[in-house]
């Protein structure tokens, strides 16, 4: 799409907006503090959708070390610019960066979107019963 810029230029981010969807309109970061986003963007590979004006209207993360595995997280499109294929243009643009197109494993998790995922080759885990975590409310 023409109308559409996919950067990985930090500058160029809205912090405040993604502060304010994160905490307050997803479901899986509510009341993730300004400073944990903050944080969050400085050590990950951003990905910021924006119109020709420069409005970001979505934005994406990958927690990586650049060699094996990335986790790509904190995925959205603002609400109403959804369905205008804006999260498929950003999620091929993560899968086909070339900072991670040669990673051997990227991971997400994700409650609604899977038939989205699974366009860009995501699938379940291979060997669920391999992995663990800590999670920390």
């Amino acid at each position: 799409m023409e109308n559409i810029i996919i950067s990985t230029d930090r500058d160029l981010l809205d912090i405040q907006m993604i502060h304010q969807f994160l905490s307050e309109r997803s479901y899986w970061a509510k009341g993730r503090s300004l400073e944990t986003v903050r944080m969050s963007i400085e050590n990950s590979l951003c990905f910021g959708v924006y119109d020709v004006s420069g409005k970001q209207l979505g934005f994406a993360r990958v927690a990586t070390d650049y060699a094996v595995f990335g986790w790509l997280m904190d995925v959205f499109i603002l609400e109403e610019y959804r369905g205008q294929g804006f999260g498929k243009l950003l999620i091929k643009a993560v899968t086909e960066h070339p900072a991670l197109k040669n990673l051997r494993r990227i991971g997400l998790g994700t409650a609604d979107a899977h038939g989205l995922y699974e366009q860009y080759g995501f699938t379940g885990l291979s060997k669920p019963q391999n992995m663990m975590e800590i999670l920390r409310t």
